[in-house]
């Protein structure tokens, strides 16, 4: 009988249940990181993690180049990030389960790449490590073999806008930008990753960690939906790009929307480090509108 086909989010017993009927037809993906300490993802993995997992790393394996203009995780180049999934054994049309322990917040960067590389087998383990545990699930310290798989990729399910294009926006209001940081950062207070504070003129701030409840699970779709509303208004999710600091949580943000039935909203990957990387750009300070 063919198997469940997750695109957005995943519970630990489902994934459990799938592990145990098959565990050739999940590809798991540990996304831990640190961004105050990049090899604190490796290490944890190491210590402990889901049977059968491969490790990503964000720096390494997620992101591209930084040029110093490019924002702090630029997207890696595509065919590159073919070759790392198709390296480590990912098939085509494989179910892929995405997890970190931080909520989603790196993890939400490989769904959405994936989605970009035109896969839509791809989740998110609901509420991550942490969820798997509380369930009573094992860890294990065994590495998965490595044999080649034969993915591809296909025409892209995930929308990017550039920055030249939010720039025009400032003036056209085509599109509502949503910047998923912390809300201090978006007024421009306690910036620590960034060289200038601030964030994108008219931008609204939703941080992505309202998409979860106390458990680090995420929301109902309907209180989503009704949240998302409450900022977006009238306006439909194909005018809204989301943004963040440097583009990895603002893939919570559009997973969130996925999950609230508000397909196709866009990601600036570049985000405020790309933008705040020239400071003759349009800055705005303060509070959300």
């Amino acid at each position: 009988m063919p198997h469940t086909h997750y695109t957005t989010l995943i519970s630990a017993t489902n994934l459990a249940e799938r592990l145990n009927a098959a565990p050739d037809s999940v590809f798991v993906c540990d996304c831990r990181f640190d961004l105050a300490d990049t090899s604190a993802g490796e290490k944890a993995y190491a210590a402990g993690h889901l049977p059968g997992a491969h490790y990503l790393h964000l720096d390494r394996d997620l992101s591209g180049a930084k040029t110093g203009s490019n924002g702090r995780h630029p997207l890696p180049d595509r065919a590159k990030l073919v070759d790392t999934l198709a390296a480590r054994g990912l098939k085509r049309g494989q179910q892929v389960v995405a997890y970190d322990a931080q909520g989603g917040m790196y993890a939400a960067r490989l769904w959405w790449l994936l989605r970009w590389l035109g896969h839509d087998a791809v989740a998110l383990l609901d509420g991550g490590l942490p969820a798997w545990q509380a369930a009573n699930l094992q860890l294990t310290q065994d590495t998965p073999k490595e044999a080649r798989g034969d993915f591809k990729a296909a025409a892209p399910l995930a929308v990017t806008i550039d920055q030249p294009a939010v720039q025009r926006n400032i003036g056209t209001r085509e599109h509502v930008v949503v910047d998923g940081r912390a809300p201090d950062r978006y007024r421009g207070e306690n910036e620590t990753l960034d060289p200038i504070g601030g964030h994108i003129p008219g931008a609204l701030n939703r941080f992505f960690k309202d998409n979860l409840t106390a458990d680090g699970r995420f929301k109902s779709a309907h209180t989503l939906r009704e949240e998302f509303g409450a900022i977006l208004g009238a306006v439909a999710p194909e005018q809204v790009v989301n943004q963040c600091g440097s583009g990895v949580t603002a893939c919570h943000n559009v997973l969130a929307m996925e999950v609230a039935g508000l397909h196709g909203s866009a990601l600036y990957p570049g985000s405020w480090s790309e933008w705040s990387a020239d400071a003759s750009r349009p800055m705005a300070t303060g509070p959300n509108p």
